[in-house]
């Protein structure tokens, strides 16, 4: 009792409920950002792929240019069979960079674009498997640059598996929430309030 009156007290208070009102402005502010984002996160993810895919595999046309063309060049030449080898290897990467981009940035092909991002992020992965000596060549083995760029590869890997879970026209439908309740929660518990619809 004695526990109730003293936060009914406080709540009276005037610099008590300008925070309080603060706070469910910004719950209501929160819950809005989050509906905004289950509407159009994976369009913005898959338009940013295809900006970065693009993007990149442009560099790679040109001699130079791109930081891991040696390493790209040496990789590719061992996966062809040396089929493709030089400049011609990077050739190869970057049209196959920029087919994926372009079908990420129009959404059309996107199935395709899927399966081709995963055959060339089984390709950007394979020289940690294929040269570990080079990129591995740090103190206590640590990861120089070029291993770091390769195995920030995993979160374009993540990032295609979001999307193609979507290619045959699956939703994303968040249940409204405010942002007090699920304060307690942990992410797995807030992901079992959204349900997949494929209309």
């Amino acid at each position: 009792m004695v526990y109730y009156v003293i936060n009914e007290h406080l709540l009276n208070q005037p610099a008590m409920r300008t925070l309080v009102n603060l706070f469910e402005r910004f719950d209501k502010l929160d819950t809005n950002i989050n509906k905004w984002l289950v509407a159009n996160s994976i369009g913005i993810l898959r338009f940013s792929m295809g900006i970065v895919f693009v993007g990149f595999g442009i560099l790679k046309y040109f001699n130079g240019i791109s930081p891991i063309e040696s390493l790209a060049t040496r990789t590719t030449t061992v996966l062809t069979l040396g089929i493709f080898s030089g400049h011609s290897a990077m050739i190869f990467v970057a049209t196959l960079e920029c087919i994926i981009g372009f079908c990420f940035l129009s959404g059309m092909f996107l199935r395709v674009g899927v399966w081709l991002l995963a055959v060339q992020m089984i390709g950007a992965m394979s020289p940690l498997l294929f040269f570990p000596a080079e990129l591995f060549s740090g103190p206590l083995h640590a990861p120089s640059l070029a291993a770091q760029y390769i195995i920030k590869d995993i979160i374009l890997i993540a990032a295609g598996m979001v999307i193609a879970s979507t290619w045959t026209g699956a939703k994303i439908v968040a249940k409204p929430q405010s942002l007090r309740s699920t304060l307690g929660k942990r992410v797995p518990n807030v992901y079992k309030n959204m349900t997949t619809v494929v209309s």
